[in-house]
């Protein structure tokens, strides 16, 4: 089997193992074993398991942010296009092995003790902020908007991580439509905060 092969297999064991249990309740003995990978081929791969997490992590929010984009770049209505991001979130935490946002999750397993852990997640909640703001700039939208955005959105991933629904993301939306319609109005909401 080629290495890109292998590096896939690996991944795709360890992604669910560590999505589905968390991080450190997974070893890479587990990995390997799912994988069906010798423990020999699996460090070849990945040296440590530091390195196997945040390989993890990159392929996730490559994979993740293309679904996001592949969902809303089908709306034609700029405005339509920012709801239609939690409409996404709706469909992601209906998922049946939906257990929270990878790297929230990730962050506050090892956050404070894997600095690559943490910086993948800043990387990934910056990506996405950063998307919601070229959304509202495309609307037409004042800029402050896209942070107060990314609050629900993140706020609806949690609570549906906690509670096991997709409910925060109808929440989220409904919110969401209320501000970026109070926003579209002249002296709307949305003030920069000094």
């Amino acid at each position: 089997m080629d290495t890109a092969v292998a590096r896939e297999r690996a991944l795709d064991a360890a992604g669910a193992l560590f999505y589905a249990r968390g991080i450190q309740s997974v070893g890479m003995d587990e990995i390997r074993g799912a994988c069906g990978l010798s423990l020999k081929r699996l460090y070849g791969l990945f040296p440590g398991k530091e390195d196997l997490v945040d390989a993890y992590l990159e392929r996730r929010d490559t994979e993740w942010r293309g679904r996001l984009a592949e969902h809303v770049e089908g709306c034609a209505a700029p405005r339509e296009r920012l709801l239609a991001v939690f409409d996404h979130l709706h469909a992601w935490f209906a998922e049946p092995d939906f257990r929270g946002c990878a790297w929230i999750n990730s962050y506050g397993e090892l956050g404070t003790s894997w600095p690559r852990v943490a910086e993948r997640a800043r990387a990934h909640k910056s990506a996405f902020r950063e998307y919601l703001g070229a959304l509202v700039a495309d609307a037409g939208l004042p800029a402050p908007l896209a942070g107060q955005l990314t609050l629900l959105a993140e706020g609806a991933m949690v609570t549906a991580g906690i509670f096991g629904t997709p409910e925060p993301a109808r929440q989220a939306r409904e919110a969401a439509a209320v501000l970026v319609e109070a926003a579209g109005r002249p002296g709307g909401p949305c003030p920069e905060v000094s």
